[in-house]
Parts: structure tokens; sequence; C-alpha cells
């Protein structure tokens, strides 16, 4: 069974935890758990009307219960009573400095942590040299009553991976972490890892619920290969295997009438260029000089729909809730900059919602058409992904006919469509269900471990 009470601390100092009648009755406990501290207690029943558990300071300090009172989430298995679920949020790039010890990122950290009440857990942002492997425990950073605090608490029922890129996550010491709390403490990762665009689309390839949404892509092989996929469809993009931030994404268009070649891309000052060539073979001495293009992809060009003349895609955020059910959290459109290969705010892009650059009839088809794409995508990645994914933001496009097609998957989306003013609801929605995902994954871990070890 899983339901919410307010756990509640007592001056006593005894190992003893009263409890409502209804919990006790036709049960016995004898332990109480909280993340991977489980100690022997005795269970009284009280008296009170209210929905709470009391626990005495002693339970309290023997559990390492943060010292804050709040509703959580119960979890009955055997004779255990499990409190959660305590939530370790994995990151790095902390900082000295108290009031921003995640730096620039301590804002999201915060809207992250401040969700604990409506789910009902409790969360804290910990990075390799906090755990202390000889007890079993992590002195994490806590957000409480718009502070930042550092308290110690036992391991968590479950860890939500924020690494903040791809270096961080290459780091040996970082993937130590992961895998000996993984292998050696059994405890489930979710969200682990950054997609490879070019993994996503071979995957998604095997799917046939999802395969209408992939235009073709290919490593690069040759120049032979881009003369084709250009003979096709007019026009292509290079893009970095594992870019992000629309960094390194070239459009090359070919002119059949006037045989010449056309690259849109920023350069290295931040510029959007459009450079004309009268050969392939030119434009890729000029503009890819000393680039490596084995790490890249060749990807099928949409003719995409516009407004003002601009391309539009639409960044649409997905999360599992707390019974493992997906959900669409946001849409955004993003509208490219002026003569820029994306749709990026740092090229010049903006962000509008759906209901700003459609009719209402169009708001409405082309809302379901996104919906339905982003969860039949979400459920086939997670699928066909390894590793336990709650949580995926999409860049999709809208063509000329009005078919969706799949630009990218990112399992840590970043979050820039929520400045505009009407989304700013939903960043909170996302944060929400990041959380309240890991009441659903602690209950599993806690009453199928077999299964979710399978995942």
């Amino acid at each position: 069974m899983r339901k919410r009470y307010t756990i509640e601390i007592a001056d006593n100092s005894q190992l003893v935890v009263y409890c409502p009648q209804e919990l006790l009755q036709d049960r016995v406990f004898n332990k109480i758990a909280f993340g991977s501290k489980t100690i022997e207690v005795n269970f009284k029943p009280h008296s009170r009307k209210n929905n709470s558990i009391v626990i005495s300071n002693e339970v309290k300090k023997q559990l390492l219960f943060p010292d804050f009172s709040i509703k959580l989430h119960v979890f009955v298995e055997h004779h255990v009573l499990n409190l959660g679920p305590l939530v370790g949020i994995f990151t790095a790039g902390f900082t000295p400095f108290p009031h921003r010890p995640i730096g620039d990122r301590t804002n999201f950290f915060s809207k992250l942590l401040s969700v604990k009440t409506n789910v009902g857990a409790i969360p804290f942002v910990f990075g390799e040299k906090h755990i202390n492997w000889d007890t079993g425990t992590i002195s994490g950073y806590f957000y409480h009553d718009h502070n930042w605090q550092s308290m110690e608490v036992p391991f968590p029922h479950v860890i939500y991976d924020r690494l903040p890129n791809r270096k961080s996550e290459r780091n040996p010491k970082l993937a130590k972490v992961k895998e000996t709390l993984q292998r050696d403490y059994l405890i489930p990762w979710y969200n682990p890892g950054f997609f490879s665009k070019l993994d996503i689309y071979e995957r998604l390839q095997q799917d046939h619920s999802v395969t209408r949404y992939l235009p073709e892509t290919h490593p690069f092989t040759s120049f032979s290969m881009i003369e084709d996929m250009l003979s096709k469809f007019g026009h292509i993009y290079l893009k970095p295997i594992n870019g992000s931030l629309g960094l390194g994404v070239h459009q090359i268009l070919y002119d059949k009438i006037q045989d010449e070649y056309y690259c849109r891309y920023q350069d290295r000052e931040g510029m959007n260029r459009l450079r004309k060539f009268s050969s392939l073979e030119g434009l890729f001495q000029i503009v890819f000089a000393n680039r490596s293009l084995d790490k890249m992809i060749v990807q099928q060009g949409i003719h995409l729909l516009r407004h003002e003349q601009r391309p539009i895609d639409f960044r649409i955020h997905t999360n599992k809730d707390d019974e493992g059910v997906w959900h669409v959290t946001a849409i955004a459109a993003k509208i490219a900059g002026l003569g820029s290969v994306t749709t990026h705010a740092r090229s010049g892009g903006e962000i509008k919602t759906v209901a700003e650059i459609f009719e209402p009839d169009e708001c409405k088809l082309f809302t379901e058409k996104l919906v339905n794409a982003a969860l039949l995508l979400s459920k086939a990645i997670a699928n066909h992904m390894e590793g336990i994914i709650a949580e995926i933001g999409f860049d999709l496009g809208i063509d000329k006919h009005g078919d969706i097609w799949l630009f990218e998957a990112n399992s840590k989306p970043g979050r820039s469509i929520f400045s505009h003013p009407e989304l700013k609801n939903f960043d909170q929605l996302t944060c929400k269900l990041s959380m309240a995902f890991a009441v659903f994954l602690t209950e599993q871990t806690i009453l199928h471990p077999e299964e979710v070890i399978k995942w």
C-alpha cells in the first residue's frame, strides 16, 4: 500500500513510533526505514484524529531524518514501515558559496526541491564529494524555508541524474559513483546519460509505431552520400552526433537551376552566415576546414511551417508521473532568428506559445498531433534505451503537409522555453513530475525489486 501521512517529531528518547490505528490494523510492524537506514522500534497506536505518524527524537536521530515536518508517503513491506521517498539528485559543479551551492543552476535546483510538499518526498542535491562510503551516508544540500542547508542523511531510495553535461558524465570519478551505487547498493538511477542523435535514430528505426516521425539520417561517410541526399531532398543538415544547444549545426542547400551550393551556419564569433559555393568540395574545404566529420550525422532537410517567413520547430517536454504514466508537460514554439540555422535563443530565436502563432482550429489540430507524437516517441525511447527514463525534451517539426518530424530527443532538456511568461506554470509542472516519478520508482523498488533490476 501507499498512503501519505504527516511525519511529526515527539520529544521522546525511546525507540517508539506512534501510528494511526488504521495503519496498525491487521499488521505487525517491528522496523521503520528511511532511505537505506532501517532500525527496530516499538509501534504503538495513537488516538489523534489527524493523519500523522509520530516518531521520537531518538528514532529521528538514528534514522537521520531531516529536521522538518512533512507529509510523506508510507510504503508497507512485510514487517517494515518505509517512510519516503528520500530522493538523491546527483550533479556536479558545486561552489563554496552557501547561498549559491550549485552556481548558476542553484535557482533551478531550488525550484526542483520546492515541490517536496506537493509531491510528498524529501529531495536533496549531492555530488561525489558529499558521500561517506564508510557510514553509508550523504551530506546533502536541502532547500527548506527559502534557505539552503547541508544535512547528513542515509543513502536515498532512488537517484535522479542531473549531471550538467557530457564532460561530467565521462568523468571517471562520477562514473564510478554511479556504478557503485547501482551495482553494490542496488539504488535505481533514473534519467541516466545523455542521448546520442544517431543512437536514438537507429534504435527508433526498430519501432514501427514511430518510424514515420524519423527524418532520414546517416553517419557522415562521403561527399557522394551528401550529393545523393541533396538531390533527393534539396537541403540537408550536418549535426554533431553528441551536440547540444544547436552548436555545430550546418544547413547545406543545392540550387539545381544555378548549380550552386549554399551553407547556412553560425561562425566562431556567433554570427549567422549564409555562403555560396560553386562546388560541394569547395564548400567543405572552406567551411569544414580543420573539422572532424566522422562525428557528424547527415539528416534529411524538412520544409518547415513558417511564422513571419521564419522556420518554426517545437519543444515538447514529457514526464512520467507517480503511477509511471507518460504526460506532455509543456509545449512551446521556437522561431528561428533571422538567417539562423537553428531556433535557439543564442542564435536570435524567439519563444512563443502555440496559440500565439496559429489560429484556434490549427492550434488544436497541431497541438493534438504534437502531443500524440511526443507520447508515442517517449514510450518507444523508454522501451529501446538502457536505464530508467522518466523525462524527455523533444525538438519536433511540422512540415508544410502537416506531418510531424523528430529532430532531437534530450534526456536533460534545457529550460529556456520557461522564460516565456505564459509557460512559467509548466516549469513547475515539469519539476513536480520529475519528483513524483521518484514516488512510483521507490514503491516499485520496495515492493518489486526484482522487476526494477530488469529495467
